[in-house]
């Protein structure tokens, strides 16, 4: 997708008016013959367009503005990680890992940039959708329900995140100034619902060919709302524990089974090949002028809107530090702590790996490689700098995350730009694949489909090289494999509250000895901290004020 430079008016906290201050002389009261506004801009179908360029900037924004940002939130709270990072910082995350704010009594606001950010890209797509009856749309050839239905469904991708941190919310269908109550959580669901719909309805099989994926990669598809349908929908009936007004289990379903029959996606044949880091080879850093020749240093990697994937979030590496934002700015945190180890690149040490979930694996499942670094097994602890690294690492367990590392060349530059020009902390540019094929196949097995052992068996047999065990399809053996083949992907926590809250937490509980800073500690997590919060996250308390009250805390925070 193009690098988007439109900006459009942004929502604040809850809700930021458009109206500027005017005096009352006419001779100040003119019209900007060079800037838009919302009286003037929404008129042609190109300004659909890149007004739908700035809804993707926000969604986007969620990801590459600081905060602790969806991915980090849902891998802290899973089974497969720890908060970690640095052994001097403060404990957030630690209390975002263990449900418990006595880590880190000070942090009431621990997800207030979320919270700005998430509204501020609803707020974008409440104007589009505002404004869409005073576009001149073509009369021939419309590209309307393209650009809405992409619209909406950001819509809906936006308000499944924060329902799913924050269960009742503000719900805002249109870009008004108030302040406003939480909504129960079935009234967002239904504009979830309703949005996804809309966009399966009304954007074309065609719009974006994945054979066009140079040109297209990115973008909302009819198969990518079809899929995020079904997600809602298991989430919504596991953790409700019922049916959810705008959806049925055979429409779930069948938006599966479309996807599938569509022809469109396939599973990628190595597993390893999905991600960056588990294809890249070890590269020097190009010479001062030129550029690293980028599909040998990624050897075997299938490339970005490859085959399977069916929705990724893009990113560029043309983050700065005035205010564009643009790049992954999570993906840092993911890096090994202070460490260069190439392909592997540092960063800030969060989300070391659980070690009882690394014993998890069965014996030939190549997912167990191409997800986790070891850190000992990959000869990383006889790197010079590991000591130094070892010292300042919170919560070390041996175990890193590779399917999202950052990379470098040989001497430790970012391999973030072609130049090795990257800047290691803003320039990474990986894309967040929020949903790949597989996890059609095995959403369609949970929810019945007549195909289900043959779906099942396509995921296991790409895990295991073809060689894979024989497991009976099962809701048991598929929740099983999604761990396995969805790690490190911001779906485990989810999976596990979709179960039910008393699951999740029994299989959170946890005493692991751990080190930090080079001394002996260890991970508590006690399953009565995450129920007391029914594994929804902290409302940051300075919107709570800012509502004057209107807003009410989650419990256990």
């Amino acid at each position: 997708m193009k690098k988007m430079k439109f900006n459009i008016l942004m929502a604040g906290v809850l809700s930021v008016g458009l109206g500027m201050t005017s005096c009352s002389e006419s001779y100040l009261d003119v019209e900007s013959k060079t800037e838009s506004n919302t009286e003037t801009f929404y008129k042609t179908e190109g300004d659909a367009y890149r007004a739908l360029l700035g809804c993707y900037d926000g969604w986007r924004q969620t990801s590459s503005a600081m905060a602790v940002g969806f991915y980090l939130g849902s891998e802290t709270m899973s089974y497969e990680c720890f908060g970690a990072t640095g052994n001097g910082d403060g404990r957030g995350y630690q209390a975002i890992d263990r449900f418990d704010i006595s880590q880190s009594p000070a942090d009431l606001n621990l997800y207030e940039g979320d919270w700005k950010n998430y509204y501020a890209a609803v707020y974008r797509c409440n104007e589009l959708i505002a404004h869409e009856e005073q576009i001149q749309w073509k009369e021939s050839g419309s590209m309307q329900g393209t650009y809405m239905g992409e619209c909406r469904a950001i819509r809906a991708l936006l308000y499944f995140d924060m329902v799913r941190l924050w269960g009742n919310i503000p719900l805002f269908e249109a870009p008004v100034n108030e302040n406003r109550a939480q909504a129960p959580a079935d009234s967002v669901y239904a504009l979830i619902f309703d949005d996804l719909k809309y966009a399966i309805e009304n954007i074309p099989a065609n719009a974006y060919p994945k054979a066009d994926a140079a040109n297209n990669d990115g973008h909302v598809t009819k198969y990518a709302a079809e899929a995020l349908l079904a997600r809602a929908y298991l989430y919504y009936t596991g953790y409700y524990g019922k049916e959810p007004a705008g959806v049925s289990k055979a429409e779930a379903l069948a938006a599966c089974e479309d996807i599938i029959a569509s022809g469109e996606f396939s599973l990628i044949p190595e597993f390893k090949n999905l991600w960056p880091a588990s294809s890249a080879i070890v590269m020097d850093k190009p010479a001062e002028g030129e550029k690293a020749d980028m599909n040998k240093f990624l050897g075997t990697y299938a490339g970005d809107g490859n085959a399977e994937t069916i929705l990724a979030m893009k990113f560029t590496s043309s983050q700065d530090y005035n205010g564009n934002n643009d790049g992954n700015r999570w993906q840092v945190m993911v890096g090994m702590r202070s460490l260069n180890a190439a392909p592997y690149g540092k960063g800030w040490g969060g989300l070391t790996v659980n070690p009882a979930f690394v014993d998890e694996f069965e014996s030939g499942d190549t997912r167990k490689t191409a997800s986790i670094i070891d850190l000992q097994a990959e000869g990383i602890t006889a790197d010079d700098e590991f000591e130094a690294s070892y010292n300042d690492q919170r919560e070390y367990t041996g175990y890193a995350v590779k399917k999202y590392a950052p990379l470098c060349f040989a001497d430790g530059t970012s391999a973030s730009k072609e130049d090795g020009s990257g800047d290691f902390q803003i320039s990474n540019h990986q894309d967040y694949v929020l949903i790949r094929y597989a996890d059609v196949l095995l959403m369609a097995a949970e929810l019945g489909s007549a195909n289900a052992q043959a779906y099942f068996d396509q995921v296991r047999n790409r895990a295991f090289g073809g060689n894979a065990p024989a497991v009976t399809v099962s809701k048991e053996n598929i929740m099983k494999e999604r761990k396995f083949e969805f790690c490190f992907e911001s779906i485990n926590y989810w999976d596990l509250l979709r179960q039910g809250v008393d699951v999740a937490a029994n299989q959170l509980v946890t005493n692991t000895k751990v080190f930090s800073g080079g001394n002996e500690d260890a991970v508590i997590i006690a399953a009565d901290k995450m129920k007391a919060t029914k594994g929804l996250s902290q409302i940051p308390y300075n919107q709570i004020t800012l509502s004057g009250g209107t807003l009410v805390q989650n419990a256990g925070w």
